[in-house]
C-alpha cells in the first residue's frame, strides 16, 4: 500500500523459501511483485499459485513455472511451501490460515484477518496451537515512522498526548462495489463479510492509530461507539466514524469515507497539550508542530511484512504484526459487524457524476471538510451537526 521504500534484505546463504500466493489478482497483484522482489534478492521463490482462473504466462513471466491450482491445500501439499501469503475474499481468511497451519506452513495474511471476532480467536489460537508464525498484512505497522512518533511523545515534544484523530478522503467509484461477489457487502447469507470502509479500504488509519497509542491488544480497548452510513446501493458503509476509549483513556476518532469530492491521503492526528504530529501513514511522512518552533517534517523508511517474517523465521527479528497485535482493530470489527444496518445519507446530501467513459460515482457533499474536523476536533459526525447523522445512529460495545 505504500510508495515508500522498504528496507533492503541483502540475500542470505540459506536456499530460498518457497512461497505460495492464494489470490494473485486485484490487490494480489501487489504481493506477487513483492514476491517477484524477494525472489530476484534470492529470498523466496514462488512455487505456486491459487486462483481460480490460472494466471497466463505474461502475469508470471519471470517466475519460471510455479504450479497452479484451485485447491490450496492440495496446492500446499504438492509445493512443499514455508510460507503462504493469503490474499482472498475476507471470509476465506481463517479457513485458509488454519489449512497453512495444519501443514507447518507459516502465514502472511491480508488485512482485516477475519470478519467477526470469533472468527479471529478460531484463526490466531489455531495457528499458534500448530507452532507456526502468522504475520498479519497491515503494511503501515511496518512504517519506521511509528518508533519515530513513539520516541518524539516519550520526549515529550507534544507534551501530554490529548487523543489521536484520524481522516481519510477517498473515492471509489460504482465499479468498486462491483469488484467482486463479496465487496460492499455486510454478509453473504450466514457467512459475515464486514467489507466496511472502517475495516476494509481505511483499516490501516484505525490499526495504526491503535498502534501508536500502544492499545494494540483486545485488552487494551475499553469502549467503541461507532456511527455507519451509506450514500452507495450496498450492504456495508461507505462513509463512517468511530471513537475507541483505550485503556489507557486515550480517545481514537477515526473519520473516512469513500465518497470524496476529491481524493486525498489518509493521515493521523496526534494531538499533545504543546503540539501536535501528522503522521501520512501511506508516505511514511511526520510533521511536528509545536508552539514557538517551526514545523519540521521528517520522511522514514518502512520494512516490508514478507521480508520480516522471513528475518523472524531467521531468528534476526521480531514480528511485526502478529494475530494478537491486531486484537483491538478485531474488536472495532466486531462493533462494526453487530451495528445495526448502516443509515443511508439522503439524496439530498449526496450528488452522482458521471464521466466521459461512464463511470459513475457519488460525492457526499461537504465530506472532505467533515472527514478532516473529526481528525481535528476528535469528535464523530453527529457532534459536528451534520444534519444526516443522527445520534440516535451511534452504536456503542
Amino acid at each position: 500500500m505504500s510508495t515508500s521504500p522498504v528496507s533492503p534484505t541483502a540475500p542470505t546463504a540459506q536456499p530460498p523459501l518457497p512461497v505460495v500466493l492464494a489470490g494473485a489478482r486485484g490487490h494480489g497483484r501487489w504481493h506477487l511483485e513483492n514476491i517477484r522482489r524477494l525472489q530476484s534478492l534470492g529470498l523466496v521463490t514462488l512455487a505456486g499459485v491459487c486462483e481460480l482462473n490460472p494466471l497466463s504466462e505474461e502475469e508470471l513471466d519471470g517466475f519460471g513455472s510455479p504450479q497452479q491450482a484451485a485447491d490450496f491445500g492440495a496446492l500446499l501439499d504438492s509445493t512443499g511451501a514455508a510460507i503462504a501469503v493469503v490474499c482472498t475474499p475476507i471470509p476465506t481468511h481463517t479457513d485458509l490460515a488454519l489449512a497453512a497451519a495444519e501443514r507447518g506452513v507459516h502465514v502472511l495474511l491480508e488485512k482485516p484477518p477475519a470478519p467477526s471476532y470469533a472468527e479471529f480467536r478460531r484463526m490466531a489460537d489455531g495457528v499458534r496451537a500448530a507452532g507456526v508464525h502468522c504475520q498479519i498484512g497491515f503494511q503501515s505497522l511496518g512504517s519506521k515512522a511509528l518508533d519515530a512518533i513513539r520516541e518524539l511523545i516519550a520526549a515529550g515534544t507534544i507534551g501530554e498526548v490529548l487523543g489521536i484523530g484520524g481522516a481519510g478522503a477517498w473515492v471509489r467509484d460504482e465499479a468498486y462495489f462491483r469488484r467482486a461477489p463479496w465487496a460492499g457487502r455486510r454478509r453473504i447469507g450466514d457467512t459475515d463479510v464486514v467489507d466496511g470502509v472502517l475495516t476494509n479500504p481505511l483499516a490501516h488509519a484505525v490499526a495504526t492509530a491503535l498502534a501508536l497509542d500502544g492499545s494494540s491488544r483486545a485488552e487494551d480497548i475499553d469502549s467503541i461507539e461507532a456511527e455507519l452510513f451509506r450514500a452507495n446501493d450496498i450492504e456495508a458503509d461507505d462513509t463512517s466514524c468511530v471513537r475507541i476509549t483505550t485503556r489507557r483513556g486515550t480517545p481514537v476518532v477515526i473519520s473516512v469515507t469513500l465518497c470524496a469530492d476529491q481524493p486525498d491521503d489518509p493521515y493521523l492526528l496526534i494531538h499533545g497539550t504543546s503540539g501536535r504530529i501528522t503522521f501520512w501513514y501511506k508516505d511514511d511522512r511526520i510533521l511536528v508542530q509545536r508552539a514557538g518552533q517551526g514545523p519540521e517534517e521528517s520522511v522514514h523508511g518502512r520494512t516490508d511484512l514478507l521480508e520480516n517474517l522471513l528475518a523472524h523465521l531467521a531468528g534476526s527479528a521480531e514480528l511485526l504484526v502478529p494475530p494478537d497485535a491486531t486484537g483491538a482493530f478485531m474488536r472495532v470489527v466486531e462493533t462494526v459487524r453487530t451495528a445495526p444496518e448502516p443509515t443511508p445519507i439522503p439524496a439530498s446530501a449526496w450528488s452522482e457524476t458521471e464521466d466521459t467513459d461512464g463511470v459513475r460515482r457519488r460525492t457526499v457533499q461537504g465530506i472532505d471538510g467533515l472527514v478532516a474536523a473529526g481528525a481535528d476536533t476528535l469528535t464523530l459526525f453527529s457532534e459536528l451537526g451534520v444534519p444526516w447523522a443522527l445520534p440516535s445512529e451511534v452504536h456503542s460495545s
